[in-house]
């Protein structure tokens, strides 16, 4: 009885995180073109910054959460380190531009956090659902100058983590 249990966890998990539908950005991939609104209601076009700067794309579950706020803290503290490295900090989550704002003023992030309502580019992406299909997947993508996806890390719970590593493969692409 406990056997079957699981195995109805397992395909339940596998058949509410993944959309067939969905094609996931890999290493090699040229970015996703996309545009959102940022925390201050303003159009943000990954074509600006295409071309002229790495980024550092990390999709996030939700504002305000424990691990998300460590995160979005974490790459705050380090942005003086991610300006040297000529990177750009996006973040992305499917709250509302108000929620963003509050969520950035609170704890004084002076990068660009978009509003993805309808978790359209998440799709585009490719980033996952976890815990059937409850919470957002956390992912991290760091993009060279060109345009192209050099490294991508996925961790629901290592939320700093996502940082150190964007910034190890920051440090390799000077």
């Amino acid at each position: 009885m406990f056997h079957m249990i699981n195995v109805l966890l397992f395909y339940s998990f596998v058949f509410f995180t993944t959309d067939q539908n969905m094609k996931e950005t890999e290493v090699g991939s040229p970015v996703p073109r996309f545009a959102l609104p940022d925390q201050n209601g303003n159009l943000f076009s990954i074509d600006s910054v295409v071309g002229k700067k790495n980024l550092v794309i990390y999709f996030y579950p939700m504002d305000d959460s424990p691990g998300c706020t460590k995160e979005a803290c974490y790459f705050r503290d380090e942005l003086e380190v991610f300006s040297e490295a000529d990177a750009l900090i996006i973040g992305i989550s499917g709250q509302s531009v108000e929620s963003h704002k509050k969520f950035a003023e609170k704890y004084q992030l002076g990068f660009t956090l978009l509003s993805d309502k309808g978790d359209k580019v998440r799709q585009l992406f490719g980033v996952p659902v976890n815990f059937f299909g409850l919470l957002q997947g956390r992912v991290t993508y760091v993009i060279d100058k060109s345009g192209t996806v050099v490294y991508i890390y996925n961790s629901q719970t290592q939320a700093k983590r996502h940082v150190d590593e964007a910034l190890r493969i920051l440090k390799g692409l000077k």
